[in-house]
């Protein structure tokens, strides 16, 4: 069985696969560090919960060949998944600076499985690897070498979504996959991938998840004098306080959820949908010229793929390039929402990075019996 783990900043998310391909036991143990009573005070202790409980659920230990985790930054150097190993973990722990609220917890969950079983092959899976291809001058900041050499460049995120996506995509549309495709994983955190022959070749997300489009509650782009401005005012905590969780659709409506939105019936939330809508439009055209072009969108993530309404505001937008959907289709939260003679495709296809992390991890430890 092959267990995949996605340790994020106050929460542990667990799929177990089973030898089938299917999942066999799934779990979360979430408020990791909260002040309420029966909390997990940290990873390592997230990691002993999740383990009993599937003891509990009647599956062993000893039935786990290999254990997966997502590791959201890999940096310049870790940028395929791979095997762990002393010196892999050496560059995740160097990339704390670059993802200190997420590499850290991951770094805690692999050392705590390592204590739990430590005869068990580990894998690690960046979200930032599938961007890695992109060019110098996609991901170049204009600033001076020496800050460059500290790191400053742009990552882009949600590769694990993507990559999953233009895994399975042709499966699913029993088509080629698109030359030119614009993907969009819109969820509380959000992002838009340009995809050219399969490879990512430009995202909206940057240095660090908080870049490019509205989200639940991070800011998306800001000037970087507004920021400065804010960091003035309320020290640079506060001001990553602000834009990382008090912005976004948060603070632009009052909500961070888009259902929560939708019902509210006030003008703030309306506007807030719509600045949502408008910038995934607005950065979907740099995304086609980055590829040169548009022969097909996918939307996923759980915005994507469940709002009908956002969904239908960005196709709505992106007519000019093409588009042409079907209006009930995407009410049905169909999977082909283009029309017949639509110049472009649209696909909405459900996330599945644990299952992709888990192909990867079986490829990776040449467990051939395993149906994944």
């Amino acid at each position: 069985m092959i267990l995949v783990l996605n340790a994020g900043s106050s929460s542990l998310k667990v799929v177990l696969f089973g030898l089938d391909g299917g999942p066999a036991f799934q779990g979360a143990v979430t408020e990791i560090g909260g002040r309420q009573a029966g909390a997990a005070p940290d990873h390592g202790a997230a990691v002993a919960v999740i383990l009993a409980a599937m003891q509990g659920a009647g599956h062993a230990l000893g039935q786990v060949i290999a254990i997966a985790h997502r590791v959201v930054h890999g940096g310049a150097d870790l940028t395929a998944s791979q095997r762990l190993t002393p010196g892999v973990l050496r560059g995740i722990e160097e990339c704390v600076g670059l993802a200190p609220l997420h590499n850290p917890p991951a770094l805690s969950v692999i050392r705590a499985m390592q204590a739990a079983l430590p005869g068990v092959a580990q894998t690690v899976h960046f979200d930032t690897a599938f961007h890695a291809d992109n060019p110098a001058l996609a991901t170049t900041y204009a600033l001076p070498q020496a800050e460059r050499a500290q790191g400053l460049r742009r990552y882009g995120f949600h590769g694990l979504s993507y990559a999953s996506l233009v895994a399975r995509l042709p499966g699913l549309t029993g088509a080629a996959l698109p030359a030119r495709l614009l993907a969009l994983h819109l969820g509380n955190g959000a992002s838009l991938c340009a995809i050219r022959a399969g490879r990512s070749v430009a995202t909206t997300m940057g240095y660090s998840p908080l870049d490019g489009l509205t989200m639940g509650t991070r800011a998306g782009m800001v000037d970087g004098n507004a920021v400065l401005d804010m960091a003035r005012r309320h020290g640079v905590e506060g001001a990553a306080r602000i834009l990382n969780r008090e912005s976004g659709l948060l603070g632009l409506g009052g909500h961070s959820d888009m259902r929560a939105l939708h019902g509210a019936g006030t003008a703030e939330a309306a506007f807030a949908i719509e600045h949502f809508c408008y910038w995934a439009v607005r950065q979907a055209g740099s995304m086609m010229a980055a590829m040169r072009g548009l022969d097909a969108i996918v939307f996923t993530g759980g915005i994507g793929e469940n709002d009908a309404q956002v969904r239908g505001r960005i196709l709505q937008g992106l007519a000019w390039a093409g588009v042409s959907h079907d209006l009930a289709a995407n009410r049905a939260n169909a999977m082909r929402l283009h029309k017949s003679g639509s110049g472009v495709a649209v696909w909405i296809v459900r996330a599945a990075e644990e299952s992709h992390i888990a192909r990867e991890a079986v490829a990776l430890i040449g467990a051939g019996r395993v149906g994944l």
